[in-house]
């Protein structure tokens, strides 16, 4: 890249997850040497952002960059003054491709907190070859989901691969199940998205059904049954989790060339009884049905608008914990990754040490295009989010 007077830009400062990315790229600007910027459409609104960022950093000092969704060429200019762009404006497959197109033809970086299927599965269909052509690394999914899920399975393969030695590892059969425990409030930014996934829940079927697996590791790349199940070793029940998470763990798995030689992949929520989990389960049913309505899927966007969060205090008292079980014939091994409030401060953090690394790492995979967090930064984010507080631990 020609110089560019930004390292990393922040699109969607303004909103409430914007404004925690913010505090930890400002406090992270105190630690490492880095150019970077608050953008959105208003300018009054990021001189607040602003004032809020140095109520906790007092020496920060971002630059401005005012840039609308619905403008193109600001969309234009704001991708072409920075070699990394973060973009929290959701819902994506409302909002993203515009960011997303504009980072693609500058020549920029990218990367946001999508947790949408159909808005991945549409990038990667429309910019992974042009991306990959120009080196770019555009990776979705950088905060709670999906990079704790990601990483961790990650994270797992090393230990599992050290009990197994070399020589076994490249003919190994691997199985990996993740299992997710949290005690947060998730944003009104995930709930939207949410609702706005399941209003084209139709769609999306119509248009993954015919499309192909698009990629030579497709074959040794499986997922495990979605049933419920009681878990005699963890003692508790499991219930599948239908989110993006599985999809773009099994996605680095595609990508990257040492998960053995098949892989299979399981994603639950783990629940001491059975009943909380039937009870949920015919929860998000109610919701997915009134979502595939127009009047009622507006109604249901306003019971948590976007831009909304909980206290601090709230925030402080939140938790998450995923554990990974890897098998591969006679040989096991247990992981965990953990950390605090996942739907915000931790997310924040992740999405913020994911621009950073783009920006300032050098020892990345060499996977580019449309990627993972896993295929697209690997164990330099790792090393990254542990170093900012996150856990990674071999349990057993």
């Amino acid at each position: 890249m020609r110089e560019r007077p930004y390292d990393i830009v922040l699109f969607g400062a303004t909103g409430f997850t914007g404004v925690l990315v913010a505090r930890w790229l400002a406090g992270a600007a105190g630690r490492e040497s880095f150019r970077w910027a608050l953008a959105g459409r208003s300018a009054d609104k990021l001189a607040d952002t602003l004032s809020a960022v140095r109520a906790t950093h007092p020496q920060a000092n971002p630059g401005i960059v005012v840039a609308d969704i619905e403008d193109p060429a600001s969309l234009e200019a704001m991708a072409s003054a920075t070699r990394v762009l973060i973009t929290t404006v959701g819902p994506y497959l409302r909002y993203g491709d515009g960011p997303l197109r504009a980072c693609v033809e500058a020549g920029t970086h990218y990367v946001d907190l999508t947790g949408e299927p159909e808005f991945v599965d549409r990038s990667r269909a429309t910019w992974h070859d042009t991306a990959r052509a120009r080196g770019l690394r555009i990776i979705h999914c950088c905060g709670f989901d999906s990079i704790p899920h990601d990483l961790g399975v990650l994270y797992t393969l090393e230990a599992l691969r050290a009990r197994l030695g070399e020589a076994a590892w490249q003919g190994a059969d691997i199985t990996v199940r993740g299992f997710v425990e949290a005690d947060a409030t998730f944003s009104g930014g995930t709930w939207n998205s949410a609702i706005e996934q399941f209003s084209r829940a139709r769609e999306y079927w119509q248009l993954h059904r015919h499309q192909p697996t698009g990629s030579a590791g497709a074959g040794r790349v499986r997922a495990l049954p979605m049933r419920i199940y009681y878990d005699r070793l963890l003692k508790r029940w499991a219930c599948p989790l239908p989110t993006i998470d599985p999809q773009v763990v099994r996605q680095s798995a595609r990508l990257r060339d040492d998960y053995g030689h098949t892989f299979t992949y399981g994603h639950y929520l783990l629940a001491d009884h059975l009943a909380p989990v039937l009870a949920g389960i015919a929860g998000v049913g109610a919701v997915f049905t009134l979502a595939q309505f127009r009047p009622t899927a507006d109604l249901l966007r306003k019971v948590r608008p976007g831009g909304e969060g909980p206290s601090e205090q709230k925030r402080a008292e939140s938790w998450f914990r995923v554990l990974f079980v890897a098998q591969s014939g006679q040989h096991e091994v247990t992981c965990e990754v953990s950390g605090g409030d996942p739907g915000y401060d931790e997310t924040a953090k992740m999405l913020a040490e994911s621009a950073l690394c783009l920006a300032l790492d050098k020892d990345l995979p060499p996977h580019t295009g449309v990627v993972t967090p896993a295929a697209g930064m690997g164990h330099a984010l790792i090393r990254r989010l542990e170093a900012a507080g996150l856990r990674f631990a071999v349990v057993r």
